[in-house]
Formats: structure tokens, sequence, C-alpha cells
């Protein structure tokens, strides 16, 4: 049977071989779990649980695999030495998921410290419309390989809503555009439809606007939805590749 861990780091970063210096190929936030593939040195060879990506991380103290009971719903939340708003920890980004061992008044206490409970759901909640909140992510640094309120990418920005809402969603543009099969033409798309084109995704907010995390803007972004096919196919010479709906 598989062993798994839990990252209980605001953020750990994946890297595509064992050196700091090496391309960061996605990361894990709060709460997010895996099993370790090898020991190499200062690093672990792991393979992410939610998604099966695998890359390589500093050897830390990482906790034995917690079941969550809760998950972050807003873009970054406090975490609190004690239950008031006086000292501040850190921030876990959207999506992160956390075990409650206490509650008390506002708040709830995690193995971290303490979280307002106005900034989290139950775990097995979800949301009617997946991509309710996503423009929260609006003008967040594009960080290649990035999944969080300190930086994400464009495939990372399908991910995280998708996850929170207890779906699978590959981790790369050219993995989710095969996950994906309902297919639908650019006359028809609508809200929710997604956008892909090779190593670039975007969803559609309307049948006129889209999001998305644009490396060429260094942030996330919402554009025309002809003015960035326009744009693309001008700049990157790229062409839409699929428009799915979920």
């Amino acid at each position: 049977m598989t062993k798994y861990f839990t990252n209980n780091f605001t953020l750990t970063s994946l890297h595509k071989r064992p050196s700091i210096k090496s391309e960061i190929v996605t990361q894990m936030i709060y709460g997010d779990s895996f099993s370790i593939l090898r020991r190499s040195g200062k690093w672990l060879k792991i393979k992410i649980k939610e998604d099966d990506y695998n890359g390589f991380v500093k050897n830390k103290k990482y906790a034995e695999f917690v079941k969550p009971t809760h998950k972050v719903n807003v873009l970054k939340s406090n975490v609190l030495k004690h239950p008031n708003k006086s000292v501040k920890i850190s921030e876990i980004s959207f999506g992160s998921k956390i075990k409650v061992i206490e509650s008390k008044k506002k708040f709830f206490k995690f193995s971290n410290g303490w979280i307002s409970k106005k900034d989290l759901k139950p775990i097995f909640y979800k949301e009617k419309n997946l991509f309710r909140k996503i423009s929260i992510f609006k003008n967040i640094k594009y960080k290649w390989g990035g999944k969080s309120f300190k930086g994400i990418d464009c495939s990372a920005l399908i991910q995280v809503f998708l996850n929170f809402n207890n779906k699978f969603c590959p981790r790369d543009a050219k993995d989710q555009v095969k996950y994906f099969r309902k297919n639908v033409k650019l006359k028809n798309i609508k809200k929710n439809d997604i956008i892909y084109w090779k190593g670039h995704v975007a969803l559609a907010l309307s049948n006129k606007k889209l999001i998305h995390a644009y490396g060429p803007m260094k942030k996330t972004v919402i554009m025309g939805i002809n003015q960035t096919i326009k744009r693309i196919e001008k700049t990157a010479n790229l062409k839409v590749i699929g428009i799915k709906r979920l």
C-alpha cells in the first residue's frame, strides 16, 4: 500500500531535477499530499496524489498523511498564532486543505495555527459554478509552475478551481486538452468553456471575455476572446487547438 505524506508548508516547489537552480515544474499548496518515489541526498523525488505529477522537492519535515476537513475559499487566508487577528504566522492560498482540531468563536485551529472560519468551506463543498471565484486571481503575477496567490500559470489557474470542487484535472495544458472530451466551436462558446492553444489555456467568462494567466503580460488578465486569439496568433504564431466544455 502506498504511503502518503502531506505538504504542511505554505508552498512547496517541485523542480525538474534535484537542484534549486532547476526549473520549477509545479507547486504543492498547503494540504496537498504525495508519495515518495526515491530519496536523493537532500532531495526527494515525489508524486503528487492529486494529479500524479512528479518532480523533486527538498527533503524537509513533511507531515504524515492528513485527511483534511476544510479548504480555503479565498485568495489567501492568514494563519494566526492565536484565535484573534493580532499575530500572523503565514498565509495559505486558495484551495489549501486543513484538518480542523479545535474551534473557538470565529476561528478554527489546525496544525499550523488558527484560521478564520469565514475563509473556509467544508472539504466536500462544491460550487454550482465551478469557476465562480476565478476573478480573485486577476492581476496575480504570472509564474511558470506557480499555483498560488504568489504567482500562477495558465494551466494551474484551471486546475486549482477544478481541484477545489473535488474534480480531477491534469496539471499541464497539453494533458488537459486531451483529458476533457467535449469539444465546442468558437461560434458556440459560452461561460466556463476552456480554450486551448499549444502550451496555453484560458477560461471563457462569457461569449466575449476570457481570463488567463498570460506570460507576455506577466499577470492574470481579463481580455476579449477574439482579441486574445488574434494576439496569440500574431505574437506566437499559435492557433486555437481546442475549446472544451465540462
